[in-house]
């Protein structure tokens, strides 16, 4: 069996071909019903979200769209939301607290969109907005790292009760090349910027960034979504049985680093 680089890993996350937002919410989910807008600006295509069915039951789903081909990725600026983007997340988000619906969050973004229009539009402040909120959400959430998980564009919408991955996503500050570009003035060291970020999905369950490593074996396969969408309906009745759930959220961030879990 051949043994996968960090690098590898972040190769095989950025690949065309591997299932993207949509494609997680279409085989998932039941009755999809798409809304648009985050009533202040536009709509966002980087970033789909609405409501649906998890086995019968109403929930609040959201994902950052990348597209397959060249023409899909550039209308939804390669899965990069800018800020009404994000603030759709937010707007659906609450209204899922208000009529008591589980959030379900795909994220595959190599981070939040790099533009003059975006900073202009408050892009920073709209991040740090779905941070704050979702902290305080009394909903349950549970966000899943499909890909790539770049910044604070992925960390916007995975402040969650639980944090899944995939065991080839990735998870980091920078992308390796930016990290390469600035420590050593030289992109082409992305690979060795890779291993020292600990960007990997078992790197992540290691120090308790994440609770679960989801196998790619059938990845895109019929068993493949049906296995996800067993774990979110057990994950959620054990979540809305519970008490307590903000002092939960808040304490499982306290113990990200301070102890190891299990593969699973």
């Amino acid at each position: 069996m051949i043994q996968l680089t960090p690098y590898d890993r972040v190769r095989t996350a950025r690949d065309s071909k591997r299932p993207s937002g949509l494609d997680y919410i279409n085989r998932i989910f039941t009755d999809f019903l798409e809304l648009h807008g985050d009533r202040r600006y536009a709509d966002d295509s980087a970033v789909v979200g609405g409501i649906a069915h998890l086995n019968g039951k109403p929930v609040t789903v959201i994902a950052i769209e990348k597209g397959h081909t060249t023409k899909e990725r550039m209308a939804r600026a390669f899965g990069a939301p800018n800020p009404e983007g994000y603030r759709k997340a937010l707007r659906l988000m609450r209204q899922a607290e208000k009529f008591r619906r589980p959030v379900i969050c795909f994220v595959d973004t190599s981070g939040a969109y790099c533009g003059i229009g975006a900073e202009e539009r408050g892009q920073g402040q709209a991040i740090a907005e779905n941070l704050m909120e979702m902290m305080t959400l009394n909903t349950p959430i549970i966000s899943i790292l499909v890909g790539e998980g770049g910044s604070g564009g992925a960390l916007a919408l995975s402040v969650a009760d639980r944090v899944w991955m995939l065991e080839n996503a990735v998870y980091s500050v920078i992308s390796p090349e930016g990290c390469a570009s600035i420590l050593w003035k030289d992109a082409a060291k992305a690979a060795e910027a890779a291993a020292n970020l600990k960007l990997t999905a078992q790197d992540a369950l290691t120090h308790s960034i994440i609770e679960r490593m989801i196998k790619e074996t059938a990845i895109g396969q019929p068993s493949f979504y049906a296995h996800i969408r067993k774990m979110l309906t057990e994950e959620l009745e054990e979540l809305e049985s519970g008490d307590d759930l903000l002092r939960q959220r808040y304490d499982r961030f306290r113990r990200i680093g301070a102890q190891k879990k299990e593969t699973i």
